[in-house]
């Protein structure tokens, strides 16, 4: 793969890691990678490209935590710019990985369209296939897992219904939703995830790109139907 060095060099020279709540860590995504989120300091949710691992190891383990704790690592789908760090994360985690079982299968074969974020695939096993309305528990959280195909067969949200907040992986962006372009995806069903998480309380958003939006996030979602209803009748 070819890594841009410069942004690697800037990137180590300082800390990133943000706690936007209580009990939530972010790693904002540095190039092709995603954001990688901590979650009560017992589950990791997707681990970018892998390309940073080092950094984010050594700020993981300067945060004070029990890291053998972190048990869990969450893939929202199976594509490579979110999973491509899974094997150096459970190799020194020991931790289990788990993805939706309809994008399993795409993880395990190595089809996670590493060849567009310039890397080789992997092949990862993953220990855990997940279904909708699956719990993810931690000491302080319950994180609903809510199947939202539409930019993969496998996408998920993670959903914390007392705290209010939405890990959302590439299904919502604070400005937008996920690309249904690519294999897999689907128009028709990301339209089905959306109206689903618009009947969702969330206060606060986590996206697997780009920042957390704090409020609004309904009214994000309905911007987006009512866009995507006009291109539906536009190309009818």
């Amino acid at each position: 793969m070819q890594v841009n060095w410069k942004l690697s060099l800037s990137f180590r020279a300082r800390r990133l890691c943000m706690q936007p709540i209580k009990g939530v860590y972010l790693w904002p995504g540095v190039g092709f990678s995603s954001n990688i989120y901590l979650i009560d300091g017992e589950v990791i949710v997707d681990t970018g490209t892998g390309d940073f691992f080092p950094q984010i190891k050594n700020e993981i383990s300067g945060l004070g935590i029990d890291i053998s704790k972190i048990r869990t690592i969450v893939n929202t789908h199976h594509h490579f710019d979110h999973t491509g760090g899974d094997k150096k994360f459970r190799d020194w985690l020991k931790a289990n990985i788990a993805i939706h079982a309809a994008d399993r299968g795409a993880l395990e074969h190595g089809e996670t369209l590493a060849e567009l974020f310039e890397a080789q695939a992997k092949f990862i096993t993953a220990d855990i296939a997940l279904e909708d309305k699956d719990v993810i528990r931690t000491r302080h959280f319950s994180m609903e897992v809510v199947h939202t195909p539409g930019h993969t067969p496998g996408s998920i949200c993670l959903y914390e219904r007392k705290r209010r907040f939405l890990i959302s992986g590439d299904t919502l962006f604070e400005d937008g939703c996920g690309r249904t372009d690519m294999p897999g995806g689907s128009s028709e069903e990301m339209k089905h995830s959306l109206q689903r998480i618009s009947r969702l309380d969330i206060e606060y958003l986590f996206p697997g790109h780009g920042g957390p939006k704090i409020g609004g996030v309904g009214f994000l979602i309905k911007q987006i139907l009512a866009g995507s209803l006009k291109a539906t009748k536009a190309e009818a």
